[in-house]
């Protein structure tokens, strides 16, 4: 059902199979880790009419460069010899793959193939809901005490830590670290202490009291213990433009995107640690950063400070708010301004616009009744419980004074120990 080629092969391949996909793969790639048994599964279901082959990327580097690939993994799509569909890459969600080759086939082809795809039921002692640090060090923990760990995360594992561009207090590195690398190495320890992960998934519902989640549509995980580490997500200012600009002029990922404004103008919204630490990242690469801040002084920490006032790429602009966001012509952005003391209304041009204002707790997915605070956040006792029996919550999902790496780590080793001893009971 699915087998692995080289390049020499693939013409053959492609004139003698009508539907085909191709999935070009890393070593030591943990989004090629995450996709390989949802690749596996399918091939599995749709094999008989679909053709499911793997090639090696750095191995056959001619044919990926002639398709355009980049990374690992990227999966391809073929229908009589021709590309269609979506080119999906990274974190590849088992949904969009269904979704393209459910588009290779006819209507009642799909509907038989899915027929015959029976649901299934997974045991496990614990699950924890979220590969931040606080729920990775969780699993390392739980694994090292021969608890039977599963960790889900609708994303892949790391959570904000993997797209902050450089973390410099973290202990036991002199030199600052790379977020992504950061991530790595508490994934590669998670694993080698015996957690299973379910990565890249789509989520579906999450049964706190049942200790049930459904994710990719069929499978039921069960559950003895929950511990919950969904961590937090960039807050919106719900202005004009800003939603139907995200993505294009609007970011909130300086590690993912300050490389596009290479010599360019940037406006940076907020004023806070995240704010001043990102401008200096994306001063790197930006020929000017205009720092749009509505309080009267930065609120980063005094260190911060002193490195953004002293960049002569960034002008700060304090005491003003933004009142909407508008196209200018292709390439361009326009940002209006409200000057809070005066109520002068003025337009900034820029190349494009980084927000970073802040965070909100991801608990959309959790429906049951569980304490919280007034904004939101998931209430704990001292030993990380939440107010429903054998449901834990550590990191940046629960209310507490500071959200740091640091602390997210040690929320989930509280959070391990106690589980541990509690399993039981």
């Amino acid at each position: 059902m699915l087998q692995e080629i080289k390049q020499a092969d693939f013409d053959n391949e492609l004139s003698n199979h009508e539907n085909l996909v191709l999935d070009f793969y890393s070593t030591e790639c943990p989004p090629c880790e995450a996709l390989a048994p949802k690749f596996d599964s399918l091939a599995e279901a749709y094999g008989k009419d679909v053709r499911f082959v793997k090639m090696f990327r750095q191995g056959n580097r001619e044919l990926a460069d002639a398709l355009g690939v980049k990374s690992s993994p990227t999966l391809i799509f073929f229908k009589n010899g021709q590309q269609v569909g979506e080119i999906l890459t990274g974190g590849i969600k088992k949904a969009e793959i269904v979704k393209n080759l459910d588009a290779l086939l006819p209507e009642d082809k799909v509907k038989q193939i899915k027929s015959h795809i029976k649901p299934t039921v997974t045991e496990t002692e614990v699950v924890i809901l979220g590969g931040g640090p606080g729920g990775l060090a969780a699993g390392i923990y739980l694994a090292q005490a021969k608890v039977d760990t599963l960790l889900i995360d609708q994303n892949l594992p790391g959570g904000q830590v993997s797209t902050t561009h450089r973390v410099s207090n973290y202990p036991g590195f002199v030199d600052p670290q790379p977020g992504y690398m950061l991530s790595h190495y508490m994934a590669e320890q998670a694993k080698s202490a015996g957690v299973k992960f379910k990565v890249a998934v789509d989520v579906n519902s999450v049964d706190l009291v049942k200790k049930e989640i459904v994710v990719d549509g069929f499978e039921t995980i069960r559950a003895k213990k929950i511990i919950i580490s969904t961590g937090a997500s960039p807050r919106y200012l719900n202005v004009e433009g800003e939603k139907e600009f995200h993505g294009k002029g609007i970011s909130y990922c300086a590690t993912c995107d300050a490389k596009y404004y290479h010599d360019k103008e940037v406006v940076i919204i907020g004023g806070g640690n995240t704010a001043v630490e990102e401008s200096e990242f994306i001063s790197k690469f930006a020929s000017k950063i205009t720092m749009i801040q509505q309080l009267p002084k930065l609120t980063a920490n005094k260190t911060a400070q002193e490195r953004c006032y002293n960049d002569p790429k960034i002008e700060v602009m304090l005491s003003y708010e933004p009142r909407g966001f508008y196209k200018n012509g292709a390439d361009k952005m326009s940002v209006k301004v409200e000057d809070l003391n005066t109520h002068e209304v003025k337009t900034l041009e820029t190349d494009g616009v980084f927000v970073f204002v802040g965070m909100k707790p991801n608990t959309d997915l959790i429906i049951d009744p569980i304490e919280t605070d007034d904004w939101g956040y998931i209430k704990v006792d001292d030993e990380m419980r939440t107010s429903i029996p054998g449901v834990y919550a550590v990191g940046d999902v629960i209310s507490k004074k500071y959200r740091q790496i640091t602390t997210a780590v040690a929320d989930g080793t509280i959070a391990s120990i106690v589980c541990a001893k509690e399993i039981d009971q």
